[in-house]
């Protein structure tokens, strides 16, 4: 595998003065293409931080980030819009859906966005909702609409899946349908998948698990021997 993410001594500070509050401090780490990463920690430890830097909607104050030889950090607000749609897919807590689109309607916006965009309804099909391609979000349950958000991720065909607890918001069966979907991205679609969480236990899944707190790293563990989404105990 060849490297698609590095953080170098990476800082990010809010405020001057003695208001100064410091998210990120001296952070460095690497992410392997198609892997499925865990950055794990509390509310507070600085994990959605270092993943805005990644999707490039934040600016370190200090250090770099680079994501598949291209250094995020140092690229103008035009440029960062072309990266967003490029490279990166976003699934977030609470699904992002325009509530006026049916599920195909919200997937097939990525036409608008990407020239490589993907068939919405075969995007559908691989998140098992081909069936409800025409409902609207608020018929349908948080479980199929969080799987339509990452249908129009996918849409995207982007090399990096970035997830803010992406199953925060859902009940536990459905969160390990979903959590599922996303390891099959890393391990059958080669799709790097990075997610944001507070849950240990989502940890166990990962090929590497980046432990935050207080800002800064505490541990980076590789598992040799993830565990299977059937196999952790809910």
């Amino acid at each position: 595998m060849s490297k698609i993410v590095e953080f170098q001594d990476v800082v990010r500070t809010y405020g001057e003065g003695d208001g100064k509050q410091i998210a990120v401090n001296h952070v460095s780490f690497e992410i392997e293409e198609g892997e499925f990463v865990v950055i794990l920690g509390q509310s507070g430890a600085g994990k959605s931080t270092v993943l805005n830097m990644l999707g490039g909607m934040d600016q370190p104050t200090s250090g770099k980030v680079l994501v598949d030889g291209l250094e995020v950090s140092a690229l103008k607000d035009q440029q960062l819009s072309q990266y967003r749609a490029d490279k990166v897919g976003f699934i977030f807590q609470f699904y992002n859906l325009i509530p006026s689109l049916t599920a195909y309607e919200n997937v097939a916006l990525t036409k608008d966005i990407v020239k490589k965009a993907l068939d919405p309804m075969e995007m559908l099909e691989k998140v098992g909702l081909k069936d409800h391609a025409k409902k609207f979000p608020a018929q349908m349950s948080g479980g199929e609409q969080q799987r339509v958000s990452i249908a129009r991720a996918l849409a995207k065909n982007p090399k990096i899946i970035l997830g803010d607890e992406p199953t925060g918001a859902l009940d536990s069966e459905t969160g390990v349908s979903v959590l599922k979907l996303l390891t099959e991205m890393s391990r059958k679609g080669g799709n790097t998948v990075i997610l944001v969480t507070h849950n240990a236990d989502i940890a166990k899944c990962a090929d590497k698990v980046i432990r935050m707190k207080n800002g800064k790293i505490r541990e980076i563990k590789i598992n040799e021997k993830p565990l299977a989404v059937e196999e952790v105990e809910w």
